[in-house]
């Protein structure tokens, strides 16, 4: 039975747990953070993970839906991103989702976050005491369903037009885990196909398809049915669920306050990754 999952980290728990060959893996603490990075190096690791090449990091945390001071963990995030960015240029960053579905709507509430600087002048920086911004410009693209437009077509028209050094993508994941549920991040630079966290995967958002790198941000907000019929019972009870369950997703009570609390959590991350010099409170009283 295939035990749907967008997390790295999940599916090496369950294809490769122990060393293999084109899979390196190390796990590190920093204070209430537990970070995972795996780097999948060759062809076999791509087929063991069913992912492609490239670095998937995941920062677990305290569930987000309990706590607001996101600080010491948007600094951890803000580390563990920096060293994916080109170090200079404009970053596009794409809040991807549907706000109109809560559990799909982190991307749009990130985005809606971060700060924006492309159009302000070097002038004007030093007038207003904010010297040496990086650019930066944000949009919320939408889904297919609302507007029409897959959302790689958007992004590529934009990335024609601004010609960012990089792509930022921020959107819902799904888990295996109930326990991973809002607690949660994965980073990676391999991109990213829109609406998976929600079972309505659209065209990829790669550096293939779009022409310039990629770091894809997600937070896991539901489990696929049948995947949290086999993590609570046993695979027996998923086969059970299969037919009927295969299009039910599962998500925390709190989704509300989880959705509010990731959207800042990782927004402040992305801010204080693009803009280092400057605080993450500041950052955040700017875009407030």
């Amino acid at each position: 039975m295939n035990l749907r999952t967008d997390l790295a980290l999940e599916q090496r728990e369950i294809s490769a747990p122990e060393e293999t060959d084109g899979i390196e893996c190390e796990e590190v603490k920093k204070g209430e953070a537990k970070i995972t990075r795996i780097e999948i190096t060759n062809e076999n690791g791509e087929k063991k993970l069913n992912r492609k090449r490239g670095t998937y990091i995941t920062v677990e945390l305290p569930n987000l839906s309990r706590f607001a001071d996101f600080s010491q963990s948007a600094k951890t995030i803000a580390d563990e991103l920096i060293p994916l960015l080109p170090q200079e240029g404009l970053i596009l960053v794409a809040g991807l989702g549907n706000d109109q579905i809560t559990p799909d709507a982190l991307g749009p509430g990130c985005a809606s976050l971060i700060f924006s600087t492309r159009h302000i002048g070097k002038e004007l920086q030093k007038s207003i005491g904010f010297e040496h911004l990086r650019p930066v410009a944000r949009v919320i693209p939408g889904v297919l369903g609302q507007n029409g437009l897959e959302t790689v077509e958007i992004l590529e028209g934009i990335i024609r037009r601004v010609s960012p050094a990089a792509l930022i993508t921020v959107d819902a994941l799904a888990s295996r885990r109930l326990s991973r549920l809002g607690c949660t991040v994965q980073i990676c630079n391999t991109g990213i196909s829109p609406g998976s966290g929600v079972g309505n995967a659209r065209a990829e958002i790669s550096p293939e398809t779009v022409g310039v790198p990629v770091i894809s941000i997600g937070v896991p907000t539901v489990v696929d049915a049948v995947t949290l019929a086999c993590d609570l019972i046993g695979e027996a009870a998923g086969e059970r669920m299969e037919k009927d369950g295969e299009k039910m997703m599962v998500t925390p009570r709190e989704i509300d306050l989880l959705i509010e609390h990731a959207s800042k959590l990782v927004a402040a991350s992305i801010n204080s990754a693009l803009q280092p010099h400057m605080d993450i409170e500041e950052l955040m009283a700017l875009v407030s």
